[in-house]
C-alpha cells in the first residue's frame, strides 16, 4: 500500500514520463531532419514545439519535486521491468513498472501533447 497521494505520485510519474517523451522525440526530430520528405519544416516545428512544452512542464514538475522534498530513482531495469525508488518526504517506496506499459505511457503522452500543440494553433 503506497503512502504517497495520488496526485504527488502522478507527479513523480511525470519525472519518470516526460524525460522519456523528450528523449524520443529529440530521436525523431533527427530522423526528420535527414529524410527525404519535400517539405520538412511542419513536422519540424511541431516536433520542436511539442518539446518546449513538455520542458516547460517537467521544469515545473521538478521545481514543485524539489519544493515538496520528492524524489525518484531508476535503481534497476531489465527486459521486463524497471525499477524505480520513490522517495516521499522521508519515506521510501519501490515501484516496479512492467516497460511495455511505460512504453504505452510514453506514446500516450505524446499523443497527448502533439494534440495539444495541433489545437494550440
Amino acid at each position: 500500500m503506497t503512502r504517497i497521494p495520488d496526485e504527488d505520485r502522478n507527479i513523480m510519474e511525470k519525472a519518470i514520463y516526460l524525460p522519456m517523451v523528450l528523449i524520443v522525440l529529440n530521436r525523431d526530430l533527427a530522423v526528420v531532419e535527414n529524410s527525404p520528405f519535400k517539405l520538412k519544416k511542419p513536422y519540424l516545428q511541431l516536433i520542436e514545439e511539442t518539446m518546449k512544452s513538455i520542458q516547460k512542464e517537467l521544469a515545473e514538475v521538478k521545481r514543485y519535486m524539489k519544493k515538496n522534498n520528492l524524489k525518484v530513482i531508476e535503481t534497476k531495469r531489465d527486459d521486463a521491468f524497471t525499477m524505480f525508488l520513490f522517495l516521499y518526504k522521508g519515506y521510501e517506496e519501490a515501484h516496479n513498472y512492467f516497460n511495455p506499459r511505460i512504453r504505452n505511457k510514453v506514446q500516450e503522452l505524446m499523443e497527448f501533447y502533439f494534440q495539444k500543440q495541433h489545437l494550440s494553433h
